[in-house]
């Protein structure tokens, strides 16, 4: 118990006395706006990447944008997120002479690995709605981008929020992984508390900690939305 006390002093001391906490506060910061834009943009993506892949495959155009659909999914489905962020930022960017800091690249690869699992989410969300929503906007004199926008995704969205909650929660946690190119967040955070004095289970422990709280908020935080979503279906 004694010696628990003593490396929970020494975690204290570094976190207030000696300014850690800033460290946290930066980091924690990161952690959430790294998945947040990752979400928004993945959702983006992955919402045209699904239109593009349910559009009927009569014209031979939109066969090869569902192939190159296809290709960027198992690109991203395919590689690690640490992968892909090393290559983005050590390989990519270089080649193309272009420079830009760790968190704006990790919000970029969080983004685009975020659309592929997405599209595939929105895909199936698409395709759960009656084929007779899309028939009867059609019907009214809707042209078919704006049936879907208007009329078939909005119902998609509501049917696969849950899964975009599970989504939203894998890339906050996938963020400890941002550290390998340099981007302060939660983990590395820590990491520089725990190296100050070469004990690291009160750091680790009060990350875990952050970690579940975080997520816990996000999961009653979709909880309130899918309810007041399905208010309209009572």
């Amino acid at each position: 118990m004694g010696n628990f006390s003593f490396r929970f002093e020494t975690f204290w001391d570094i976190l207030v006395n000696k300014g850690g906490y800033r460290d946290v506060i930066t980091g924690l910061q990161n952690t959430m706006t790294i998945a947040v834009v990752g979400l928004l943009v993945g959702i983006v993506i992955g919402t045209l990447i699904a239109t593009a892949r349910v559009l009927p495959k009569y014209k031979r155009i939109v066969r090869m944008l569902d192939s190159v659909c296809k290709f960027y999914v198992g690109l991203f489905r395919g590689t690690p997120m640490v992968v892909q962020l090393l290559v983005f930022y050590y390989v990519l960017l270089p080649l193309m002479g272009l420079r830009f800091p760790s968190v704006v690249v990790a919000m970029i690869v969080f983004g685009l690995n975020s659309g592929a699992y997405i599209s595939e989410i929105m895909r199936a969300g698409i395709l759960s709605v009656d084929p007779g929503q899309l028939e009867g906007a059609r019907s009214v004199g809707f042209s078919y981008s704006a049936a879907m926008i208007k009329v078939v995704i909005p119902q998609a969205i509501k049917n696969i929020l849950p899964t975009l909650g599970n989504e939203f929660i894998a890339l906050v946690k996938e963020t400890s992984v941002v550290s390998f190119v340099g981007a302060m967040d939660l983990y590395l955070a820590f990491q520089r508390i725990g190296a100050g004095t070469y004990e690291f289970m009160i750091p680790y422990l009060a990350m875990a900690v952050i970690y579940i709280v975080v997520i816990c908020l996000i999961t009653i935080g979709i909880k309130i939305m899918e309810r007041s979503l399905r208010k309209g279906d009572r």
